[in-house]
């Protein structure tokens, strides 16, 4: 079933119900500003299409002919979502309500582009069957990159450099001929902010957000007013320049790289633990320090931008990011007139805020205000 095009006014009442929930029809017009005539005529262009649906459960109250609220139909289709690590495949299928309907974690090789997009592929199919999509709209798929666009047109992208064969290759090309599915690409910290910006509930609270993802190495997503942004050459958010890898900088990989240092003998992130006694004082070390690190990038996003919110997340444990978070709320950060400091917090979002975010990119798509 293919995506149908939406019209402003189409993605303006998507893009409402998916930021308030269930909304009446009088409710709808009266926050879009539109006659009731256009609502009533653009609703049902939707509610044809099933990208929304009336909420009947409940029964009707009170005299008369009740007023049915309108939200955004689970059933209106369905998108995908993958990114690929060291070691590491997933992927995760969203509907386009934005709840997550299956999510799938493998470990695996170094593999290519091309290799991924067939893996992909294949899981993607048992997913769908599995789950009973069969015949459902599929929105289309989005891939998250572990570093910058090399152009705005998002066909090269400066890839970290365990990957082989991803950098600077055509991967639009690659992945698009493999798949056969709309396509979406996107680096991997602007897909975090996606994530939490949907799935994450700040939607419904703020406009401007700023995601601090501490993935491979260290980025940052942001949003401003409802739409991401990517700057003049693609690479907005590229945070990680301000801590040149040849030094300490507050990533993941140096963290694991602290721990390895201190006489702890680890593999992965994944086995980063500060309840083990042997790990505690090289965690609580290095969150020291990089929580000092990180004061310049929270004190500088929220100078320029006054973001709602800034979230820390990413591959190392919740307890680690809430460290550094407590340790960012007692430095001596920037305020505004009113006594406003960085509004940090931590991510609560369930499973990978990448590959999450990476689902949600053509649905994004859709409900984004142009």
């Amino acid at each position: 079933m293919a995506t149908p095009a939406f019209d402003i006014d189409q993605r303006r009442i998507i893009h409402e119900l998916r930021k308030a929930g269930a909304l009446s029809r009088s409710a709808l017009a009266e926050r879009l500003e539109i006659s009731h005539t256009a609502l009533t005529r653009i609703s049902r262009e939707l509610l044809t299409l099933g990208l929304i649906e009336e909420v009947t459960e409940g029964g009707a109250q009170g005299r008369g002919r009740p007023a049915i609220p309108l939200r955004l139909a689970s059933k209106g289709g369905y998108a995908v979502g993958a990114t690929a690590h060291k070691g590491l495949l997933d992927i995760a299928i969203v509907d386009f309500a934005g709840r997550t309907i299956a999510t799938h974690r493998e470990d695996s090789d170094p593999i290519d582009p091309r290799q991924f997009a067939q893996r992909v592929r294949r899981v993607t199919h048992d997913l769908v069957d599995r789950h009973g999509l069969l015949g459902q709209r599929m929105l289309g798929i989005g891939v998250a990159v572990p570093g910058p666009a090399l152009s705005l047109e998002g066909e090269r992208w400066s890839v970290v450099e365990d990957m082989p064969g991803w950098r600077g290759t055509p991967l639009r090309e690659i992945l698009s001929a493999e798949l056969g599915w709309p396509l979406w690409l996107e680096n991997d910290a602007n897909v975090a902010a996606i994530a939490e910006f949907y799935m994450g509930g700040l939607l419904r609270e703020f406009s401007t957000v700023v995601v601090l993802l501490l993935g491979y190495g260290i980025g940052a997503g942001v949003i401003v007013d409802g739409r991401l942004v990517r700057g003049q050459f693609g690479v907005a958010g590229e945070v990680g320049c301000l801590f040149p890898g040849d030094r300490p900088r507050p990533s993941p990989l140096d963290l694991l790289s602290t721990l390895r240092a201190s006489g702890c003998d680890l593999t992965s992130v994944s086995e980063i633990d500060l309840a083990s006694e042997a790990q505690r004082p090289a965690i609580e070390q290095w969150m020291d320090r990089a929580a000092r690190q990180l004061e310049v990038v929270a004190d500088t996003a929220f100078a320029w931008l006054d973001p709602g919110a800034i979230v820390l997340a990413g591959a190392v444990p919740g307890d680690v990011l809430e460290g550094l978070a407590s340790r960012l709320r007692a430095a001596s950060l920037v305020t505004t007139v009113d006594g406003r400091g960085p509004p940090v917090r931590v991510s609560g979002l369930r499973g990978s805020p990448v590959t999450l975010g990476a689902a949600l990119l053509p649905i994004h798509a859709i409900s984004a205000q142009n």
